[in-house]
Protein backbone atom coordinates (compact mmCIF):
# COMPACT_ATOMS: atom_id res chain seq x y z
CA UNK A 1 0.00 0.00 0.00
CA UNK A 2 2.92 2.33 0.75
CA UNK A 3 4.28 1.92 -2.79
CA UNK A 4 0.83 2.60 -4.24
CA UNK A 5 0.52 5.83 -2.26
CA UNK A 6 3.96 6.87 -3.51
CA UNK A 7 2.84 6.23 -7.10
CA UNK A 8 -0.31 8.30 -6.61
CA UNK A 9 1.67 11.14 -5.03
CA UNK A 10 4.19 11.03 -7.87
CA UNK A 11 1.37 11.18 -10.43
CA UNK A 12 -0.08 14.31 -8.84
CA UNK A 13 3.30 16.03 -8.42
CA UNK A 14 4.44 15.23 -11.96
CA UNK A 15 1.24 16.44 -13.60
CA UNK A 16 2.24 20.16 -13.89
CA UNK A 17 5.52 19.23 -15.59
CA UNK A 18 3.77 16.85 -17.98
CA UNK A 19 1.14 19.45 -18.83
CA UNK A 20 3.80 21.97 -19.72
CA UNK A 21 5.82 19.60 -21.90
CA UNK A 22 3.38 17.40 -23.80
CA UNK A 23 2.15 18.24 -27.29
CA UNK A 24 0.97 14.74 -28.18
CA UNK A 25 -2.62 14.68 -29.43
CA UNK A 26 -2.77 10.86 -29.51
CA UNK A 27 -4.44 9.94 -26.26
CA UNK A 28 -7.52 8.05 -25.13
CA UNK A 29 -10.40 10.51 -25.25
CA UNK A 30 -12.63 8.55 -22.87
CA UNK A 31 -12.58 5.69 -20.40
CA UNK A 32 -15.24 3.73 -18.55
CA UNK A 33 -14.78 1.81 -15.32
CA UNK A 34 -17.00 -0.81 -13.69
CA UNK A 35 -16.18 -2.95 -10.72
CA UNK A 36 -16.73 -4.23 -7.21
CA UNK A 37 -16.38 -1.83 -4.32
CA UNK A 38 -16.13 -2.23 -0.55
CA UNK A 39 -16.76 0.74 1.73
CA UNK A 40 -15.82 1.01 5.39
CA UNK A 41 -18.73 3.22 6.40
CA UNK A 42 -18.50 5.41 9.48
CA UNK A 43 -21.91 5.12 11.11
CA UNK A 44 -21.05 7.80 13.66
CA UNK A 45 -22.33 5.47 16.39
CA UNK A 46 -20.48 3.27 18.85
CA UNK A 47 -21.36 0.65 21.43
CA UNK A 48 -21.43 3.20 24.22
CA UNK A 49 -24.21 5.09 22.44
CA UNK A 50 -26.55 2.21 23.29
CA UNK A 51 -25.22 1.14 26.68
CA UNK A 52 -27.53 3.50 28.58
CA UNK A 53 -30.62 2.47 26.65
CA UNK A 54 -32.04 -0.84 27.92
CA UNK A 55 -34.15 -1.16 24.77
CA UNK A 56 -31.00 -1.52 22.68
CA UNK A 57 -28.84 -3.62 24.98
CA UNK A 58 -28.00 -6.17 22.33
CA UNK A 59 -24.70 -7.32 20.84
CA UNK A 60 -26.11 -7.66 17.31
CA UNK A 61 -27.38 -4.10 17.29
CA UNK A 62 -24.14 -2.74 18.74
CA UNK A 63 -21.99 -4.65 16.25
CA UNK A 64 -24.05 -3.51 13.26
CA UNK A 65 -23.80 0.18 14.10
CA UNK A 66 -20.37 0.16 15.74
CA UNK A 67 -18.44 3.13 14.32
CA UNK A 68 -17.16 1.75 10.98
CA UNK A 69 -18.72 -1.26 9.30
CA UNK A 70 -18.29 -2.93 5.90
CA UNK A 71 -20.70 -2.30 3.03
CA UNK A 72 -20.34 -4.10 -0.33
CA UNK A 73 -21.49 -2.79 -3.69
CA UNK A 74 -20.41 -1.39 -7.04
CA UNK A 75 -18.56 1.56 -8.51
CA UNK A 76 -18.83 2.86 -12.06
CA UNK A 77 -17.27 5.92 -13.63
CA UNK A 78 -16.89 7.69 -16.96
CA UNK A 79 -14.02 10.03 -17.77
CA UNK A 80 -13.76 12.39 -20.71
CA UNK A 81 -10.12 13.27 -21.26
CA UNK A 82 -9.47 16.78 -22.56
CA UNK A 83 -5.68 16.47 -22.28
CA UNK A 84 -3.20 13.55 -22.33
CA UNK A 85 -2.95 13.82 -18.54
CA UNK A 86 -6.28 15.32 -17.45
CA UNK A 87 -9.90 14.27 -17.62
CA UNK A 88 -13.32 15.28 -16.30
CA UNK A 89 -14.70 12.37 -14.29
CA UNK A 90 -18.21 11.30 -13.27
CA UNK A 91 -18.38 8.66 -10.54
CA UNK A 92 -21.35 6.73 -9.16
CA UNK A 93 -21.25 4.09 -6.43
CA UNK A 94 -23.69 2.15 -4.30
CA UNK A 95 -22.90 0.20 -1.13
CA UNK A 96 -25.23 -2.00 0.89
CA UNK A 97 -25.48 -3.96 4.12
CA UNK A 98 -28.31 -6.12 5.48
CA UNK A 99 -28.61 -7.88 8.81
CA UNK A 100 -31.21 -9.51 11.00
CA UNK A 101 -31.10 -8.11 14.51
CA UNK A 102 -32.59 -9.38 17.74
CA UNK A 103 -33.63 -7.00 20.50
CA UNK A 104 -35.25 -9.40 22.91
CA UNK A 105 -38.01 -10.33 22.33
CA UNK A 106 -38.27 -8.62 18.94
CA UNK A 107 -36.52 -9.58 15.72
CA UNK A 108 -36.22 -7.25 12.75
CA UNK A 109 -34.21 -6.60 9.59
CA UNK A 110 -32.05 -3.58 8.80
CA UNK A 111 -31.23 -2.73 5.18
CA UNK A 112 -28.74 0.10 4.81
CA UNK A 113 -27.50 1.76 1.63
CA UNK A 114 -25.09 4.53 0.72
CA UNK A 115 -24.92 6.16 -2.72
CA UNK A 116 -22.32 8.61 -4.00
CA UNK A 117 -22.91 10.81 -7.07
CA UNK A 118 -19.64 12.63 -7.72
CA UNK A 119 -17.74 14.61 -10.31
CA UNK A 120 -14.29 16.14 -10.60
CA UNK A 121 -10.84 15.83 -12.14
CA UNK A 122 -8.68 12.77 -12.79
CA UNK A 123 -4.91 12.86 -13.38
CA UNK A 124 -3.54 9.97 -15.43
CA UNK A 125 -1.21 9.26 -18.34
CA UNK A 126 -3.70 8.63 -21.16
CA UNK A 127 -1.25 8.69 -24.07
CA UNK A 128 -1.78 5.93 -26.59
CA UNK A 129 1.97 5.44 -27.01
CA UNK A 130 2.54 5.03 -23.28
CA UNK A 131 4.54 1.79 -23.16
CA UNK A 132 4.23 1.19 -19.43
CA UNK A 133 1.80 -1.51 -18.32
CA UNK A 134 1.34 0.26 -14.98
CA UNK A 135 -0.91 3.32 -14.98
CA UNK A 136 -1.24 5.09 -11.63
CA UNK A 137 -3.97 7.70 -11.35
CA UNK A 138 -5.36 10.18 -8.84
CA UNK A 139 -8.65 12.02 -8.61
CA UNK A 140 -10.50 14.62 -6.56
CA UNK A 141 -14.30 14.32 -6.69
CA UNK A 142 -17.15 16.10 -4.93
CA UNK A 143 -20.92 15.79 -5.08
CA UNK A 144 -23.79 14.39 -3.07
CA UNK A 145 -24.32 11.29 -0.98
CA UNK A 146 -27.59 9.56 -0.15
CA UNK A 147 -27.85 7.41 2.97
CA UNK A 148 -30.84 5.24 3.79
CA UNK A 149 -31.76 2.81 6.56
CA UNK A 150 -34.88 0.66 6.21
CA UNK A 151 -36.18 -1.27 9.21
CA UNK A 152 -38.59 -4.19 8.88
CA UNK A 153 -40.47 -5.60 11.84
CA UNK A 154 -40.59 -2.52 14.05
CA UNK A 155 -44.32 -2.68 14.70
CA UNK A 156 -43.80 -3.28 18.42
CA UNK A 157 -41.15 -0.60 18.91
CA UNK A 158 -42.56 2.87 19.34
CA UNK A 159 -40.81 6.09 18.39
CA UNK A 160 -38.57 4.61 15.69
CA UNK A 161 -39.04 5.42 12.00
CA UNK A 162 -38.95 2.41 9.72
CA UNK A 163 -37.36 4.38 6.85
CA UNK A 164 -34.66 6.97 7.54
CA UNK A 165 -32.86 8.75 4.69
CA UNK A 166 -30.63 11.77 4.30
CA UNK A 167 -28.94 13.60 1.42
CA UNK A 168 -25.77 15.61 1.93
CA UNK A 169 -22.26 16.44 0.77
CA UNK A 170 -19.94 13.65 -0.34
CA UNK A 171 -16.47 13.44 -1.80
CA UNK A 172 -13.82 10.97 -2.95
CA UNK A 173 -10.13 11.80 -2.78
CA UNK A 174 -7.63 9.15 -3.75
CA UNK A 175 -6.49 7.10 -6.68
CA UNK A 176 -5.20 3.72 -7.67
CA UNK A 177 -3.35 1.60 -10.17
CA UNK A 178 -4.46 0.25 -13.56
CA UNK A 179 -2.63 -2.54 -15.38
CA UNK A 180 -2.84 -2.65 -19.17
CA UNK A 181 -4.28 -5.89 -20.53
CA UNK A 182 -4.73 -4.74 -24.12
CA UNK A 183 -4.93 -1.52 -26.12
CA UNK A 184 -8.53 -0.97 -25.03
CA UNK A 185 -8.82 -2.80 -21.68
CA UNK A 186 -7.07 -2.30 -18.34
CA UNK A 187 -7.37 -4.14 -15.06
CA UNK A 188 -7.97 -1.79 -12.16
CA UNK A 189 -5.87 -3.64 -9.61
CA UNK A 190 -6.86 -1.33 -6.79
CA UNK A 191 -8.61 1.96 -6.13
CA UNK A 192 -8.41 3.58 -2.69
CA UNK A 193 -10.50 6.59 -1.69
CA UNK A 194 -11.17 8.68 1.35
CA UNK A 195 -14.95 9.09 1.06
CA UNK A 196 -16.22 11.75 3.49
CA UNK A 197 -19.96 12.33 3.77
CA UNK A 198 -22.07 14.81 5.69
CA UNK A 199 -25.33 13.43 7.11
CA UNK A 200 -27.47 14.30 10.12
CA UNK A 201 -25.33 17.33 11.03
CA UNK A 202 -22.12 15.31 11.37
CA UNK A 203 -19.25 14.20 9.13
CA UNK A 204 -18.62 10.53 8.41
CA UNK A 205 -15.08 9.46 7.52
CA UNK A 206 -15.55 6.54 5.13
CA UNK A 207 -12.94 4.64 3.15
CA UNK A 208 -13.68 2.68 -0.01
CA UNK A 209 -11.58 0.20 -1.97
CA UNK A 210 -12.40 -1.27 -5.36
CA UNK A 211 -11.26 -3.45 -8.25
CA UNK A 212 -12.61 -3.89 -11.77
CA UNK A 213 -12.00 -3.21 -15.44
CA UNK A 214 -11.36 -0.04 -17.43
CA UNK A 215 -12.42 0.28 -21.07
CA UNK A 216 -10.98 2.88 -23.46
Amino acid sequence: MRNLLILILFTVCAAPVALAQTTDDEYHKAEFFAGFSHNRVDTGLADEDFDDDPGFDDDDFDDFFDQRTGYNGFNISATGNFHPFLGAKFDFSGHYKSQELLIDPDRFDVRSSLYNVLGGIQVKDNRVDNESRLKPFAHALVGVGIARNEFAGLDDLEGIDDDISETGFAGAFGGGLDIRLSESVDLRAVQLDYNPTRFFDSTQHNFRIGVGFVFH
